[in-house]
């Protein structure tokens, strides 16, 4: 169901807000829709199964200008983001069906700590191949096999969350590739195309059982395109090689904190 609400004062922070989740979105493979719930939720204060579906909703045109940068820039592997996708897709419709049991209060405090979760597993993985890296330690050499299993579990679970909070369902994509030791810049733009049929797929759900505010959601596009725009072309000027830990941790950083406001706010 889709409604338009009215323009509060506030709504016109939006598009701020929407230039950088599309920027750092685009650039990290994640499309943004992380950071919609809680601006969603903690700023606007709606309640949950409008967050969830508007939140999907404005996180589409991001993953999909995000992944058509990416695309001219080489940086999709497509035989590993179907592996993603395919269980993605189940794992949405699990999701969509789980948002209808909970309270906006239990929403913020279950996402709040699979946030913080995810923010120290990241952290501690980063901290980990660094250590084994300068121990000489081998990488692990994942074969066909581990990649289509490690892809089912990974993409099956980011089809969950995307589902049940209206995220983009990132941490455990990112999580699942960098697992596989695919290079930085491959895993950011296979992400976000993960993402987005991820996306697309769950938001299709939420439509059957919730509703979407257009107002909110054009908003908040009218920056997040731009951003969308513009972080695959940084991306590719940036040398990841050298400043990859530093990304990988202030990320970690990013998440946590916004983890701790979901469940004190």
């Amino acid at each position: 169901m889709i409604y338009h609400s009215q323009v509060e004062p506030i709504y016109f922070l939006l598009p701020l807000a929407g230039l950088i989740i599309g920027l750092f979105g685009s650039i990290l493979g994640g499309g943004g829709g992380f950071f919609f719930l809680p601006v969603l939720t903690l700023l606007i204060g709606i309640p949950a199964p409008t967050a969830v579906t508007t939140s999907l909703v404005a996180t589409l045109p991001v993953c999909f200008v995000g992944s058509l940068g990416h695309y001219r820039k080489n940086n999709i592997d497509f035989r590993t983001a179907a592996v993603f996708a395919l269980a993605g897709i189940a794992g949405a419709f699990i999701g969509a069906g789980i948002i209808n049991r909970i309270s906006t209060s239990q929403l913020k405090v279950s996402f709040g700590a699979y946030s913080v979760f995810i923010a120290l597993n990241i952290a501690f993985s980063t901290w980990r191949k660094t250590r084994a890296g300068r121990g000489g330690a081998k990488q692990q050499n994942n074969s066909g096999m581990a990649k289509i299993t490690k892809g089912s579990l990974f993409g099956l679970l980011a089809g969950i969350i995307t589902g049940t909070f209206g995220t983009s369902g990132t941490a455990p994509v990112l999580a699942g590739l960098f697992s596989m030791n695919i290079p930085f810049k491959l895993v950011m733009g296979t992400s976000l195309i993960i993402v987005l049929a991820n996306t697309i797929f769950a938001a299709s759900a939420h439509f059957l059982v919730g509703k979407a505010d257009l107002t909110l959601v054009a908003f908040l596009t009218a920056g997040s395109l731009i951003g969308s725009l513009l972080g695959p072309q940084i991306l590719s000027k940036l040398k990841t090689d050298q400043s990859e830990n530093k990304i990988k941790y202030l990320y970690a950083l990013a998440i946590f904190i916004i983890g701790v406001s979901m469940i004190i706010g």
